[in-house]
C-alpha cells in the first residue's frame, strides 16, 4: 500500500511550475509497541482531558485551542480560523536560491521526504528541473508549511526524483563551541594519530544500511515471546563496560593487532573441513607449530 502524501502543492522555479506531492522517506512504525493496561482488571486505559478547576472530564465538542495572553487568561482560536491562515509556502515550493550541498552543515538537516510529480501533466517540467539541478550539482533552497509550521528546506536530485530535507532554523541549533570549546587543544603525538589512522583504514567498508537491525527491539521481542510461552525471560550476559584508557599507545597497538587478525578469523570461519580426519590433521599441525 502506497504511503499517503504529507503535502500536495506546486514546485516552482522562476516561471516554471509543476504539481508535486511530498511523501515521508522514513517509516516510523514500530514492531514493538505497548499499551497502558489497568493491572487490576487487565483492561486498556484511555486518556481524557480534565478541567483543571472542576476536575471533570471535558466533552470533545468543548475542546478548543487557547493562546495565553496573560496570567490564566487565554484567547480562544477555532480550528477553521487556524486552517484559514495561508501563506505562499502553504501550497508552493518556490526555489529561492541554489547552493553547494556540502555548504550546509549536517547539524541543520532534519526530516527527509521524497518529492515527486503528482500527475502525468507535471512529469516533464519536474524532470527538466531535476535534470538541470543534477547537471549543475546544486541543491535548491525553498520554504514549505508542514504541520502548521513554515520550514526552510533543501531540495536535491535523488534516484529518479527529488529528495526534500527540512532544515532546522539557525536559532534552534547550538553553536559547536558551546560544547567543544573546552576540549584538548594541545599538540598530538603523530605516532598515536598514525596508529589510529591505520585502525580506520582496516575498518573501511562499503556502507550497507540493510546490515543494521535494532538489536534492542530484538531483545524486547525475545522477552515478549518467552512470556507468551510461559518461559523465563532470557537473561542477557552483562556487557563489559569500557573504561578510560590509561596507556593510549598500548591500547592503539593492541587494537591494530586485533584488526589485523580479524580478516584471517573471518576467512577461516567459513571454510569447512573435508572430513573429521582432516580436522584432526590440521589441529595436530597447529599444535606442532605452536610448540
Amino acid at each position: 500500500m502506497a504511503p499517503r502524501p504529507a503535502w500536495k502543492g506546486y514546485l516552482k522555479l522562476s516561471l516554471v511550475s509543476c504539481a508535486v506531492e511530498l511523501t515521508s522517506a522514513t517509516d516510523h512504525s514500530e514492531k514493538v509497541s505497548f499499551r497502558v493496561i489497568n493491572r487490576q482488571t487487565g483492561n486498556t486505559v484511555r486518556r481524557q482531558y480534565i478541567d483543571s478547576v472542576s476536575g471533570k472530564p471535558v466533552d470533545p465538542d468543548d475542546e478548543v485551542k487557547g493562546y495565553e495572553i496573560g496570567s490564566d487568561e487565554y484567547l480562544l482560536v477555532e480550528e477553521d480560523e487556524i486552517d484559514a491562515v495561508q501563506i505562499e509556502s502553504s501550497h508552493t515550493l518556490s526555489i529561492e536560491q541554489f547552493v553547494d550541498r556540502a555548504a550546509i552543515p549536517q547539524v541543520y538537516f532534519d526530516q527527509p521526504y521524497y518529492l515527486s510529480p503528482s500527475d502525468e501533466v507535471s512529469e516533464e517540467a519536474f524532470a527538466v528541473i531535476r535534470e538541470a539541478m543534477a547537471k549543475q550539482k546544486k541543491a535548491g533552497i525553498a520554504r514549505i508549511v508542514l504541520y502548521r509550521r513554515e520550514r526552510p528546506v533543501m531540495i536535491e536530485p535523488f534516484d529518479k526524483g527529488l529528495l526534500l530535507t527540512t532544515l532546522r532554523y539557525d536559532k534552534t541549533v547550538r553553536q559547536p563551541d558551546e560544547v567543544f570549546d573546552g576540549l584538548h587543544k594541545g599538540k598530538l603525538d603523530p605516532e598515536l594519530v598514525d596508529l589510529a589512522t591505520h585502525i580506520i583504514e582496516k575498518k573501511q567498508a562499503k556502507f550497507d544500511p540493510s546490515g543494521f537491525e535494532d538489536r534492542y527491539e530484538e531483545a524486547l521481542l525475545a522477552l515478549i515471546e518467552a512470556k507468551r510461552k510461559g518461559r523465563k525471560p532470557p537473561v542477557a550476559k552483562p556487557a563489559e563496560r569500557p573504561t578510560n584508557v590509561v596507556n593510549l599507545f598500548e591500547a592503539l597497538k593492541k587494537s591494530l593487532g586485533e584488526e589485523d587478525d580479524a580478516p584471517r578469523k573471518s576467512s577461516s570461519a567459513v571454510k569447512k573441513p573435508a572430513s573429521g580426519k582432516s580436522t584432526k590433521k590440521a589441529a595436530a599441525a597447529k599444535t606442532r607449530k605452536s610448540a
